[in-house]
């Protein structure tokens, strides 16, 4: 495939020399464990890629520590003394996965031409980046990995995420199902994202929204190197919610819809009774007015944890704080701007 993609001739101009320069991102989080052996397969198919004359030997790793509390940022910075392709940032504390991806991909922005993100923990397999790069010399601004199976996942974990695929689509938020963040973007996708200054980032909604021409291979996930998944139920409920509220103003139009019903149940409700009373078959009790109550305030209650939902983003928006923070870099060239989560929208 690597000769193929060489006498191919390209639509592309490349930014950066005569080969384009590839940087692959990838977000760690109290991964000592794992990172010495995924470095190592990272580091393998980028000599791979570069020996056959794929993408420019300016190529790059970044590790992105997202404020880890063991030995993960001075893993990485031993790595980058020690490798000429491997980079590392880390943020000033524990941001999100999201938000740490997000600052991997700006600060690669202007010194790439084309970005592939992808997790540490070496479940997404980094042979398949030469498939990626392949589509993106056919002109494809956007790759997504598609899983083709999820036999590495339990049973609950199958179902929750199929169901949240599925709610996805209902509320009407354009993703692609069984793709995480495993995906190659150009640099002219990673400008226009940058201009997305949205503090509640769901980057699998976000991606498809820019509206790049895209396209997608499938891949299989495989199972962890070392440790531990750090992504906890708590943290996919959030992702899930982030993803719909972030994405989707559907929720409120079902609030409506649902009001206006239950409007309606309860002015017959009160015509029945009215009817009942004048005819004098009223029978006393409290049955039918516990159902009311509980029925009535329910939806009261779940409509105002919705709209509060929505409110809470706003009020996150409106203070306008900076998603990321780099407190220390292995880069000598690092912006002010950059480390602040500031990169210029004009670039």
């Amino acid at each position: 495939m690597g000769d193929s993609m060489q006498k191919s001739p390209h639509s592309r101009k490349w930014e950066h020399g005569e080969l384009p320069v590839l940087y692959m991102v990838s977000p760690c989080f109290n991964e000592q464990d794992v990172l010495p052996k995924s470095y190592k397969l990272f580091l393998e198919q980028l000599h791979k890629l570069v020996s056959d004359g794929i993408v420019s030997p300016e190529s790059r790793i970044l590790f992105v520590d997202d404020g880890s509390s063991d030995a993960t940022w001075q893993i990485i910075e031993r790595l980058s003394d020690s490798h000429a392709e491997i980079e590392g940032i880390s943020l000033s504390g524990n941001r999100g996965h999201q938000n740490a991806l997000t600052a991997g991909l700006l600060v690669s922005m202007n010194r790439c031409d084309v970005c592939i993100s992808l997790d540490c923990d070496g479940q997404h397999d980094p042979a398949v980046m030469r498939e990626m790069l392949a589509k993106y010399d056919e002109g494809f601004d956007v790759v997504y990995a598609v899983r083709t199976s999820r036999d590495t996942d339990s049973f609950f974990k199958k179902v929750t995420s199929q169901g949240f695929y599925g709610l996805l689509r209902v509320m009407g938020v354009d993703t692609i199902p069984n793709a995480a963040d495993f995906r190659l973007m150009s640099a002219r996708v990673l400008r226009a994202f940058a201009r997305y200054r949205e503090v509640n980032l769901y980057l699998r909604g976000l991606v498809p929204l820019l509206g790049f021409k895209s396209t997608t291979i499938e891949y299989t996930c495989r199972e962890r190197l070392a440790g531990h998944s750090h992504y906890s139920l708590k943290k996919m409920l959030s992702l899930a919610g982030n993803g719909i509220t972030s994405m989707s103003v559907q929720p409120l139009h079902i609030i409506f819809v649902l009001g206006a019903a239950c409007t309606v149940l309860g002015l017959v409700w009160i015509v029945y009774n009215l009817v009942a009373f004048f005819m004098g078959h009223a029978v006393p009790g409290w049955t039918s007015t516990i159902c009311a109550i509980c029925l009535f305030g329910g939806v009261q209650l779940l409509s105002l944890g919705i709209i509060g939902e929505y409110v809470g983003k706003i009020y996150l928006e409106a203070k306008a704080r900076p998603r990321f923070l780099v407190e220390e870099s292995t880069f000598t060239d690092l912006s002010y701007e950059e480390k602040l989560d500031d990169v210029s929208l004009s670039s």
